[in-house]
Protein backbone atom coordinates (compact mmCIF):
# COMPACT_ATOMS: atom_id res chain seq x y z
CA UNK A 1 0.00 0.00 0.00
CA UNK A 2 1.01 3.64 -0.58
CA UNK A 3 -0.78 5.05 2.44
CA UNK A 4 -1.15 4.13 6.24
CA UNK A 5 -5.08 4.22 6.18
CA UNK A 6 -4.94 8.01 4.84
CA UNK A 7 -3.65 9.11 8.33
CA UNK A 8 -1.35 12.46 7.23
CA UNK A 9 1.29 11.35 9.17
CA UNK A 10 2.51 7.55 9.84
CA UNK A 11 5.98 6.91 11.72
CA UNK A 12 8.45 3.88 10.98
CA UNK A 13 9.93 2.88 13.94
CA UNK A 14 13.28 0.15 13.33
CA UNK A 15 13.91 -1.85 16.37
CA UNK A 16 17.77 -2.29 17.22
CA UNK A 17 19.33 -5.40 15.39
CA UNK A 18 22.79 -5.97 14.01
CA UNK A 19 22.30 -2.20 12.39
CA UNK A 20 23.66 0.39 14.29
CA UNK A 21 21.40 3.38 15.57
CA UNK A 22 23.31 6.06 13.42
CA UNK A 23 23.09 3.99 10.08
CA UNK A 24 19.12 3.30 10.96
CA UNK A 25 19.02 7.22 11.46
CA UNK A 26 21.12 7.76 8.18
CA UNK A 27 18.64 5.70 6.09
CA UNK A 28 15.18 7.01 7.45
CA UNK A 29 16.83 10.52 6.27
CA UNK A 30 17.64 9.09 3.18
CA UNK A 31 14.44 7.50 2.57
CA UNK A 32 12.42 11.03 3.20
CA UNK A 33 11.78 11.54 6.88
CA UNK A 34 10.61 15.05 8.14
CA UNK A 35 12.46 14.67 11.77
CA UNK A 36 13.99 11.01 13.02
CA UNK A 37 14.05 10.64 16.95
CA UNK A 38 15.65 7.96 19.38
CA UNK A 39 13.22 6.58 21.98
CA UNK A 40 14.21 3.41 24.73
CA UNK A 41 12.54 0.41 23.80
CA UNK A 42 13.06 -1.29 26.90
CA UNK A 43 12.01 0.83 29.67
CA UNK A 44 15.02 1.51 30.80
CA UNK A 45 16.15 4.89 32.58
CA UNK A 46 18.65 7.17 31.42
CA UNK A 47 19.74 9.48 34.51
CA UNK A 48 20.40 12.83 34.04
CA UNK A 49 23.73 13.26 31.86
CA UNK A 50 26.91 14.63 33.02
CA UNK A 51 28.07 17.75 30.74
CA UNK A 52 28.47 16.72 27.16
CA UNK A 53 27.55 13.30 28.03
CA UNK A 54 24.80 11.77 25.28
CA UNK A 55 23.54 8.64 26.20
CA UNK A 56 21.75 5.84 24.52
CA UNK A 57 19.56 2.77 25.88
CA UNK A 58 20.69 -0.73 25.43
CA UNK A 59 17.66 -0.80 23.26
CA UNK A 60 17.47 2.38 20.97
CA UNK A 61 14.52 2.94 18.75
CA UNK A 62 14.94 4.83 15.72
CA UNK A 63 11.58 6.11 14.59
CA UNK A 64 11.10 8.68 11.29
CA UNK A 65 8.22 10.54 10.64
CA UNK A 66 6.87 10.95 7.07
CA UNK A 67 4.43 12.83 5.60
CA UNK A 68 1.61 9.98 4.41
CA UNK A 69 0.26 12.34 2.12
CA UNK A 70 3.41 12.56 -0.46
CA UNK A 71 5.12 10.07 0.21
CA UNK A 72 4.96 6.30 -1.14
CA UNK A 73 5.67 3.83 1.77
CA UNK A 74 7.07 0.99 0.26
CA UNK A 75 9.37 3.22 -1.65
CA UNK A 76 10.23 4.10 1.74
CA UNK A 77 11.03 0.96 3.08
CA UNK A 78 12.77 0.16 -0.02
CA UNK A 79 14.89 3.32 0.44
CA UNK A 80 15.93 2.26 3.93
CA UNK A 81 16.48 -1.72 3.12
CA UNK A 82 19.07 -0.31 0.67
CA UNK A 83 20.46 1.52 2.44
CA UNK A 84 21.47 -0.66 5.09
CA UNK A 85 22.23 -3.45 2.49
CA UNK A 86 19.81 -5.80 3.42
CA UNK A 87 17.22 -7.80 1.40
CA UNK A 88 14.13 -7.44 4.29
CA UNK A 89 13.72 -4.42 7.09
CA UNK A 90 14.71 -5.01 10.58
CA UNK A 91 12.02 -5.55 13.07
CA UNK A 92 10.09 -2.70 12.66
CA UNK A 93 6.49 -0.90 13.31
CA UNK A 94 4.37 1.25 10.85
CA UNK A 95 2.37 3.53 12.70
CA UNK A 96 -0.61 6.10 11.76
CA UNK A 97 -0.24 9.38 13.40
CA UNK A 98 -3.16 12.38 14.19
CA UNK A 99 -2.48 15.49 11.90
CA UNK A 100 -0.83 17.47 14.39
CA UNK A 101 2.69 19.69 14.07
CA UNK A 102 4.85 16.25 15.22
CA UNK A 103 8.27 17.91 14.60
CA UNK A 104 7.50 20.67 16.81
CA UNK A 105 6.37 18.47 19.27
CA UNK A 106 9.57 16.60 18.89
CA UNK A 107 11.70 19.39 19.26
CA UNK A 108 10.30 19.83 22.35
CA UNK A 109 12.31 17.19 24.06
CA UNK A 110 15.40 18.78 23.19
CA UNK A 111 17.35 20.72 25.42
CA UNK A 112 20.56 22.85 25.01
CA UNK A 113 23.27 20.58 25.35
CA UNK A 114 26.90 20.96 26.54
CA UNK A 115 29.98 19.91 25.25
CA UNK A 116 33.33 20.13 26.43
CA UNK A 117 33.78 23.53 28.52
CA UNK A 118 32.29 26.15 26.77
CA UNK A 119 30.59 24.93 23.12
CA UNK A 120 26.37 24.44 23.15
CA UNK A 121 24.33 22.76 20.91
CA UNK A 122 21.19 24.67 21.32
CA UNK A 123 17.38 23.95 19.62
CA UNK A 124 15.55 27.22 18.56
CA UNK A 125 12.83 26.93 21.32
CA UNK A 126 15.62 27.08 24.31
CA UNK A 127 17.14 29.99 25.51
CA UNK A 128 21.62 29.46 25.00
CA UNK A 129 23.47 30.06 27.88
CA UNK A 130 25.67 33.41 28.25
CA UNK A 131 28.23 32.93 30.25
CA UNK A 132 30.89 32.84 27.82
CA UNK A 133 29.39 30.42 25.97
CA UNK A 134 30.00 29.39 22.20
CA UNK A 135 26.28 28.28 21.26
CA UNK A 136 25.61 26.38 17.92
CA UNK A 137 21.99 26.93 16.75
CA UNK A 138 20.68 23.61 15.54
CA UNK A 139 16.98 22.28 15.76
CA UNK A 140 17.17 18.28 16.16
CA UNK A 141 15.20 16.42 13.47
CA UNK A 142 15.72 18.97 10.76
CA UNK A 143 19.10 17.95 9.71
CA UNK A 144 21.69 14.87 9.76
CA UNK A 145 23.44 15.69 12.86
CA UNK A 146 22.49 17.53 16.11
CA UNK A 147 25.12 16.15 19.20
CA UNK A 148 23.16 13.45 20.04
CA UNK A 149 24.86 10.54 18.65
CA UNK A 150 28.45 9.80 20.56
CA UNK A 151 30.59 10.48 17.65
CA UNK A 152 29.32 13.96 16.90
CA UNK A 153 29.89 14.46 20.81
CA UNK A 154 33.38 12.95 20.66
CA UNK A 155 34.06 15.81 17.87
CA UNK A 156 32.07 18.55 19.32
CA UNK A 157 34.03 17.75 22.68
CA UNK A 158 37.54 17.83 20.80
CA UNK A 159 36.57 21.12 19.08
CA UNK A 160 36.38 22.83 22.42
CA UNK A 161 39.83 21.76 24.02
CA UNK A 162 41.47 22.76 20.54
CA UNK A 163 42.91 26.59 20.00
CA UNK A 164 40.56 27.25 17.08
CA UNK A 165 41.53 30.98 16.47
CA UNK A 166 43.08 31.63 12.94
CA UNK A 167 42.49 27.76 12.20
CA UNK A 168 41.29 27.12 8.65
CA UNK A 169 38.83 23.90 9.02
CA UNK A 170 37.75 21.05 6.33
CA UNK A 171 34.42 19.12 7.25
CA UNK A 172 34.33 16.10 5.50
CA UNK A 173 31.24 14.66 5.32
CA UNK A 174 29.14 17.87 6.98
CA UNK A 175 25.82 15.90 7.32
CA UNK A 176 24.20 18.72 9.24
CA UNK A 177 27.00 20.88 9.50
CA UNK A 178 27.57 21.03 13.10
CA UNK A 179 30.58 20.31 13.05
CA UNK A 180 32.44 22.90 10.99
CA UNK A 181 30.11 25.70 12.42
CA UNK A 182 31.08 24.79 15.59
CA UNK A 183 34.83 25.03 14.64
CA UNK A 184 33.24 28.63 13.47
CA UNK A 185 32.09 29.75 16.46
CA UNK A 186 35.10 28.81 18.78
CA UNK A 187 37.19 31.17 16.42
CA UNK A 188 38.20 29.15 13.01
CA UNK A 189 38.12 31.67 10.24
CA UNK A 190 38.63 29.38 6.87
CA UNK A 191 35.61 27.45 6.73
CA UNK A 192 34.98 24.20 4.37
CA UNK A 193 32.33 22.13 4.58
CA UNK A 194 31.64 19.17 1.95
CA UNK A 195 29.62 15.61 1.47
CA UNK A 196 28.06 13.65 -1.58
CA UNK A 197 24.05 14.23 -0.52
CA UNK A 198 23.09 17.49 -2.00
CA UNK A 199 20.46 17.40 1.14
CA UNK A 200 23.31 17.63 3.45
CA UNK A 201 24.75 20.54 1.70
CA UNK A 202 21.24 22.12 1.67
CA UNK A 203 21.34 21.82 5.39
CA UNK A 204 24.69 22.92 5.79
CA UNK A 205 24.03 26.32 4.25
CA UNK A 206 20.75 26.79 6.08
CA UNK A 207 22.75 26.27 9.42
CA UNK A 208 25.65 28.09 8.77
CA UNK A 209 22.89 31.33 7.51
CA UNK A 210 21.06 30.65 11.13
CA UNK A 211 24.32 31.00 12.96
CA UNK A 212 25.67 34.20 11.24
CA UNK A 213 28.71 32.05 9.10
CA UNK A 214 27.63 31.90 5.65
CA UNK A 215 30.07 33.98 4.63
CA UNK A 216 32.70 32.25 6.08
CA UNK A 217 31.71 28.89 5.46
CA UNK A 218 32.19 27.44 1.71
CA UNK A 219 29.96 24.47 1.30
CA UNK A 220 30.40 22.57 -1.80
CA UNK A 221 30.46 18.70 -3.72
CA UNK A 222 33.86 16.85 -2.76
CA UNK A 223 34.88 17.42 -6.38
CA UNK A 224 34.32 21.12 -6.23
CA UNK A 225 37.17 21.60 -3.57
CA UNK A 226 39.61 23.46 -4.77
CA UNK A 227 42.41 21.70 -6.50
CA UNK A 228 45.54 22.63 -4.17
CA UNK A 229 43.20 23.49 -0.95
CA UNK A 230 45.03 22.40 2.13
CA UNK A 231 43.53 23.20 5.75
CA UNK A 232 45.42 22.78 9.15
CA UNK A 233 41.94 20.76 10.83
CA UNK A 234 39.74 17.89 8.78
CA UNK A 235 36.85 16.62 10.82
CA UNK A 236 36.17 13.16 9.46
CA UNK A 237 32.89 11.76 11.27
CA UNK A 238 31.99 9.00 8.87
CA UNK A 239 32.17 5.32 8.71
CA UNK A 240 35.53 3.40 8.91
CA UNK A 241 34.66 1.83 5.26
CA UNK A 242 34.87 5.20 3.58
CA UNK A 243 37.73 6.53 5.82
CA UNK A 244 40.39 3.79 4.92
CA UNK A 245 39.10 4.33 1.04
CA UNK A 246 39.76 8.15 1.39
CA UNK A 247 43.05 7.81 2.83
CA UNK A 248 45.26 9.76 0.30
CA UNK A 249 42.85 11.85 -0.53
CA UNK A 250 42.17 13.28 3.22
CA UNK A 251 46.13 13.61 3.49
CA UNK A 252 46.72 15.30 0.56
CA UNK A 253 44.22 17.69 2.53
CA UNK A 254 45.87 18.42 5.96
CA UNK A 255 48.90 20.62 5.83
CA UNK A 256 52.14 19.53 7.72
CA UNK A 257 51.81 19.58 11.20
CA UNK A 258 48.19 19.91 10.53
CA UNK A 259 45.59 17.46 12.29
CA UNK A 260 42.82 14.91 10.89
CA UNK A 261 40.40 13.86 13.25
CA UNK A 262 38.43 10.78 12.46
CA UNK A 263 35.70 9.31 14.72
CA UNK A 264 32.35 7.26 12.91
CA UNK A 265 34.08 4.58 14.44
CA UNK A 266 33.78 1.13 16.11
CA UNK A 267 36.43 0.63 18.76
CA UNK A 268 37.26 -2.55 16.43
CA UNK A 269 37.70 -0.64 13.33
CA UNK A 270 40.09 2.05 15.23
CA UNK A 271 43.65 -0.32 15.14
CA UNK A 272 42.46 -0.80 11.09
CA UNK A 273 42.68 2.76 10.68
CA UNK A 274 45.46 3.80 12.38
CA UNK A 275 47.51 1.36 10.36
CA UNK A 276 45.88 3.04 6.82
CA UNK A 277 47.05 6.54 7.70
CA UNK A 278 50.31 5.85 9.83
CA UNK A 279 52.40 5.97 6.54
CA UNK A 280 51.38 9.65 6.54
CA UNK A 281 50.13 10.41 10.38
CA UNK A 282 51.31 10.36 14.23
CA UNK A 283 48.43 9.74 16.32
CA UNK A 284 47.50 10.68 19.78
CA UNK A 285 45.50 9.23 22.31
CA UNK A 286 42.07 7.57 21.63
CA UNK A 287 39.04 9.05 23.10
CA UNK A 288 36.00 6.42 23.24
CA UNK A 289 32.33 6.72 23.96
CA UNK A 290 29.57 3.97 24.43
CA UNK A 291 32.11 2.13 22.19
CA UNK A 292 32.69 4.83 19.65
CA UNK A 293 36.02 5.98 18.71
CA UNK A 294 37.71 9.07 18.06
CA UNK A 295 41.46 8.75 16.70
CA UNK A 296 43.29 12.49 16.41
CA UNK A 297 46.13 11.76 13.49
CA UNK A 298 48.93 14.55 12.99
CA UNK A 299 50.35 15.27 9.48
CA UNK A 300 54.03 14.33 9.70
CA UNK A 301 56.53 16.45 7.99
CA UNK A 302 57.58 15.00 4.53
Amino acid sequence: MSRCDDAPWVQLTLEPGEHETEAMEDALLAAGAVAVTLSDGGQEPVLEPGPGETPLWRKTLVTGLFDARTVDIPAVQETVCHQLGTATLPPHRLDPLEDRDWVRAWMDDYHAMRFGRRLWVCPSHRQPPTDGAAVVHLDPGLAFGTGTHPTTALCLQWLDGFELRGKSVLDYGCGSGILCIAAGVLGAKDLWATDIDPQALDATRGNAERNGLENDLHVCAPEQLPEHAQVDVIMANILAGPLIALAQRLTFRVVEGGVLVMSGLLERHADEIEKAYSPWFDFGSRREQEGWVLLEAWRKAH
